[in-house]
């Protein structure tokens, strides 16, 4: 990983902290929890044809229930 990949990847950890911590402060611990949980889901059921680890193209702002 080069230094470029590796600022990158912190920029987006720090991103998420402060979403998180927003969420945490606004509608509290289990509402912050439980929304990363259904991010992380998300991600991992719309994987890339091709099979790479990049994301797949799917509609912004929709996570829908299996």
């Amino acid at each position: 990983m080069n230094d470029q990949e590796t600022q990158s990847k912190d920029n987006y950890f720090q991103q998420i902290a402060e979403i998180a911590n927003e969420m945490s402060t606004a509608h509290g611990r289990d509402f912050a929890i439980g929304t990363l949980v259904l991010a992380a889901r998300f991600v991992a059921q719309h994987a890339a044809p091709d099979g790479s680890d990049k994301a797949a193209d799917a509609p912004a702002g929709v996570v829908a229930a299996a």
